[in-house]
């Protein structure tokens, strides 16, 4: 059974940086395409960014271009994120899709999710 477990949520001042952590039990990251989402008060769960399972390809949201960056080795992935803002406040969540896909930010092509963290950004 695949396990993924988010952490390093917590309270950041706008303009500071989190780095969220997703540790997995029962698979290796190298397999999967691995995707970070997020779900706002009130609002739809969005996606952010993501990784196809070699690492080659990165696609993210208008919004992330140059204040998230996703990375994963091993047992873990990471979402860094910089420059953050109150609108950002959110609970956050990996997902990995184990298909062979092609890399996407649809949600749907997600097959497991972690529990979510939650980022709250005050000004």
């Amino acid at each position: 059974e695949v396990q993924l477990v988010e952490s390093g949520g917590g309270l950041v001042q706008a303009g500071g940086s989190l780095r969220l952590s997703c540790a997995t039990r029962g698979i290796t990251f190298q397999l999967y395409n691995v995707g970070w989402f997020r779900q706002s008060p009130g609002k739809e769960r969005e996606a952010i960014i993501c990784t196809n399972r070699w690492g080659t390809h990165i696609d993210y949201a208008d919004f992330a271009e140059g204040r998230f960056f996703i990375s994963y080795d091993g047992a873990n992935a990471y979402l860094q994120m910089i420059n953050l803002q109150p609108e950002d406040t959110a609970v956050y969540y990996c997902a990995v899709d184990e298909g062979f896909t092609a890399l996407s930010l649809n949600e749907r092509e997600y097959d497991y999710w972690g529990q979510g963290t939650q980022v709250t950004v005050f000004s």
